[in-house]
């Protein structure tokens, strides 16, 4: 191969790369959420991930049942931890599938309910795999129902605000927006798997899970989207998201003369 082949050939791999940036970026995060969760599944058995867990609880709640700080930051937590419940979740879907279905974004409200459909699937079936035991109960500011390997709350809020998140930047042409909306979602994520630990729900390692988990079943399906997008732009066949018209300007009167 020839220096000017050479150039050539990288021309075209970096413009390719920078056109497919984003689908480089989410198949990334799901090798590196699959991966992570492996490891992080496999300390949770040996005696070094035991100790961080009881550290972490430790620390989190000098005397069970209390967790550190204030009053307030306790009902805080608590506040924010029900962001995460299945039930908030499952209204904030449903509003949000009304809203893209009216505005033509089928294959968009189809993702969304694969997402929280799937994820919840993929909670309970890990959870029932794994069957680890909770923080002993003297701990739990909340109530808990099943077993604790993952965090039900940090997988599922990250699935759904993470895909939100990540559909909203499609209506934002700017970087700086995209960022924040993103960061938003991300953020509410994080809060949400914190409070778990906070609240004596789950040990630490179930929420790190749970976030590896809910980010790379969000990013597989984002993957998958964004592939039946890229087919359905040639074909404009099968389920997608239509382009709505743009809304007529309002008829305004004839300017006066003096005004």
């Amino acid at each position: 191969m020839t220096s000017q082949q050479t150039i050539t050939f990288l021309r075209r791999m970096l413009r390719i790369a920078r056109t497919e940036i984003a689908a480089v970026s989410a198949l990334f995060i799901v090798a590196l959420g699959v991966m992570t969760f492996i490891e992080v599944a496999d300390d949770m058995t040996e005696t070094d991930g035991q100790a961080f867990d009881q550290a972490v609880l430790a620390w989190m709640q000098p005397v069970a049942g209390e967790p550190r700080g204030p009053w307030w930051l306790k009902e805080a937590a608590a506040d924010l931890t029900s962001l995460g419940g299945i039930s908030v979740l499952t209204l904030f879907a449903v509003i949000a599938i009304a809203f893209l279905l009216i505005q033509r974004k089928r294959l968009s409200a189809l993702l969304l309910v694969l997402g929280l459909a799937g994820g919840v699937a993929l909670s309970e079936g890990l959870k029932d795999l794994f069957g680890r035991q909770r923080p002993p109960s003297d701990f739990q500011a909340v109530d808990t129902l099943n077993a604790s390997f993952p965090s039900g709350h940090a997988l599922l809020s990250t699935v759904f605000y993470l895909t939100l998140g990540v559909m909203l930047t499609r209506a934002f042409p700017r970087a700086h927006l995209k960022a924040f909306v993103l960061g938003a979602a991300i953020l509410i994520a994080l809060l949400i798997g914190l409070t778990r630990v906070y609240l004596g729900a789950h040990w630490a390692s179930d929420v790190f899970a749970g976030w590896c988990a809910g980010a790379a079943w969000a990013m597989a399906l984002w993957l998958v989207a964004y592939a039946v997008a890229r087919r359905q732009a040639v074909r404009d066949k099968g389920l997608h998201d239509e382009a709505l018209p743009p809304e007529p300007a309002p008829d305004t009167d004839a300017p006066v003369i003096g005004e």
